[in-house]
């Protein structure tokens, strides 16, 4: 099955649209555009097919009734917006949706929702039973509580997390650019990329940072980053812009669209390797590094050279090589305060109590990050 073909026949996708599709500059939802959009995935759920909505928009959205002038540069003020705004970017999907038939339910998410285990399972069983029952979930990340240090930082990011937890088989990331470019189509002439089917057909491309753009916060590269995390999770992404949103969910060709890139991982392995915050670090030597990649083995404390961070049993730390890459994420099985004594030492010359693994090959997950070079 080709690209378009596995987008147009996915039963249950993700679709994420930014702020700058849906609200105007001096901020305030832009119906028309907001209700353009509903109409296609309207249209694609009264198919029978299964959409997950995850929309920006919320903190734009409550700029107007707040009489404040561009995004807000304070957390405590953007939080106020989201407060006002949330409100009413659902309420007013929740209007348009009605018109198709559609029931619309509201689910904020935090980063820490989805780098807790438990939170993770819990998010996952309740987007499962609303899609079970018939309802469009439309996400948004939690902005009146989330604090900078929790935040996603774009809901591209996001978008990409939950095309895993809902079992997604396609995820559409619309904005207002109608692909990835090979440069800034704004600066001189630029080639639209038609297809990723590995991160290294990107090793061209120039893509900046993540930049705020009038009222949102994305730019191309958190997409592109999000598409990869989503492709190598097992999920085939396009990249358009919001008026090519019916045109993508058809399968016709238009926009970037990236290729699976991975076999779609158990839930714990994705939660790992994409989800979890690292609490610390572990560096190790090499001969635990090949341990690590070539064999599948466990980590023990004969090959830890030194430990970073302040964690506890059971939290979530990366496993660093002698060159300083990542090699692994896992969870270890002892404090960062009981590790030093254990340091290079062989599991026969500990105590009874500390001969078990420091993170066990069931508990670990290898990192093979997405590159964008």
């Amino acid at each position: 099955m080709n690209l378009r073909a596995e987008v147009a026949g996915a039963r249950r996708v993700v679709v994420k649209v930014g702020s700058s599709s849906l609200t105007s500059l001096p901020g305030g939802l832009d119906e028309q555009r907001l209700t353009a959009l509903v109409d296609v995935l309207g249209a694609v759920h009264g198919q029978g097919r299964e959409v997950v909505l995850v929309s920006s928009g919320a903190i734009a959205a409550g700029l107007a009734p707040l009489g404040v002038v561009g995004r807000p540069r304070d957390l405590a003020t953007a939080q106020a917006a989201a407060s006002v705004g949330q409100l009413r970017l659902v309420q007013t999907y929740a209007d348009a949706f009605a018109r198709h038939d559609v029931t619309v339910g509201q689910v904020l998410l935090t980063a820490d929702d989805l780098t807790r285990r438990s939170h993770y399972r819990n998010a996952q069983r309740t987007l499962e039973r609303l899609l079970t029952l018939g309802v469009l979930p439309i996400v948004n990340e939690n902005d009146t509580v989330a604090t900078e240090e929790i935040r996603f930082g774009d809901n591209d990011r996001l978008a990409a997390l939950v095309a895993h937890v809902a079992r997604a088989d396609a995820l559409l990331l619309l904005s207002d650019v109608d692909g990835v470019y090979d440069g800034d189509p704004r600066q001189g002439p630029a080639q639209l990329i038609d297809t990723v089917r590995d991160p290294g057909d990107l090793g061209q491309v120039t893509l900046g940072t993540a930049r705020r753009n009038g009222v949102g916060t994305g730019g191309m590269a958190t997409k592109v980053e999000a598409a990869l995390i989503a492709a190598h999770a097992g999920v085939p992404v396009v990249v358009t812009s919001t008026a090519q949103a019916a045109a993508a969910l058809a399968g016709e060709q238009v926009g970037t669209r990236f290729a699976v890139m991975g076999p779609r991982p158990r839930a714990r392995q994705f939660w790992l390797r994409f989800a979890t915050r690292p609490r610390g670090r572990l560096h190790l030597d090499e001969g635990a590094v090949r341990a690590l990649r070539e064999r599948g083995a466990s980590l023990l404390p004969a090959g830890i050279t030194d430990v970073a961070g302040e964690f506890l049993a059971d939290d979530p730390v990366e496993l660093v090589g002698p060159d300083g890459v990542v090699v692994a994420r896992g969870l270890v099985a002892y404090d960062a305060r009981e590790l030093p004594p254990l340091l290079g030492r062989k599991t026969s010359e500990l105590d009874p109590e500390y001969q078990r693994e420091i993170v066990h090959r069931d508990e670990m997950v290898l990192v093979r990050r997405p590159s964008l070079g």
